[in-house]
């Protein structure tokens, strides 16, 4: 995969939809909900400060983050596989 964001934003893979609720009912593809959390899978170089300094990201690549549920409109395809791309202010929390 080829893809470098730009300033402080990153690049999610989202993780995978729940098939089946916590009692073992079956959802179908309409009553899934898509998961908050997700892999990095790319970071930009940091947010460039308004005296010019660039302020590293608090994340990186391979890190499971937590999101919210409308974060990350923008999604593009790459090899088949579908990620978001977000800035940085959209993570809520790193999973440890």
């Amino acid at each position: 995969m080829s893809i470098r964001p730009l300033y402080d934003r990153v690049v999610v893979r989202r993780n995978a939809e729940e098939e089946t609720t916590a009692g073992g009912i079956v959802l179908p593809g309409s009553a899934k909900e898509k998961p908050n959390q997700g892999e990095i899978v790319a970071v930009g170089e940091g947010k460039v400060l308004d005296n010019g300094d660039v302020r590293p990201l608090a994340v990186k690549v391979g890190d499971t983050v937590v999101f919210g549920q409308y974060a990350g409109s923008n999604t593009i395809e790459i090899d088949g596989e579908e990620l978001i791309i977000m800035g940085e202010s959209e993570i809520f929390a790193v999973v440890e």
